[in-house]
């Protein structure tokens, strides 16, 4: 009788057993808004966090994307657990409201301790997680 083929482990494949912790940052049509938020350096908010991912010695990277959805929330960061936070049992989480130096410093300061995962988030930082689109949609349809 053949034998049947095991069930992989969780563990993780490839690339991403090493990815550090990412910062994904919203630039769609309402975040990095300068019309939508006036005063606010969206761009220097940006290079700010690139300038730490490339001194973080590769623990944090940084990627742009297109709307996340939330836009009532605006701007909105994903911070992205590292391999190592996602095998300890870290989940991305969502930032609103993350336009302000101390917004950015916290989420800079998570990440460069590990983020989701490795290290406790900020205190202040909680007060801005906000429900993804999809969390919003398991919740209602379980009522």
């Amino acid at each position: 009788m053949p034998t049947l083929p095991t069930r992989p482990t969780r563990s993780s494949i490839g690339a991403a057993r090493t990815r550090p912790c990412t910062l994904v940052v919203c630039r769609g049509c309402c975040c990095g808004n300068a019309a939508k938020y006036p005063g606010y350096d969206h761009a220097w908010q940006l290079e700010r966090l690139r300038a730490a991912a490339d001194s973080s010695g590769g623990r944090v990277a940084v990627r742009v994307t297109d709307c996340l959805g939330p836009c009532d929330q605006a701007n909105v960061m994903v911070v992205q657990p590292s391999g190592e936070g996602r095998r300890r049992g870290g989940r991305p989480a969502w930032v609103g409201w993350s336009m302000g130096d101390d917004a950015t410093d916290e989420i800079l300061r998570w990440a460069e301790a590990g983020g989701p995962g490795i290290a406790p988030a900020p205190a202040a930082l909680e007060l801005q997680f906000i429900e993804t689109p999809g969390e919003r949609t398991r919740r209602r349809t379980r009522r």
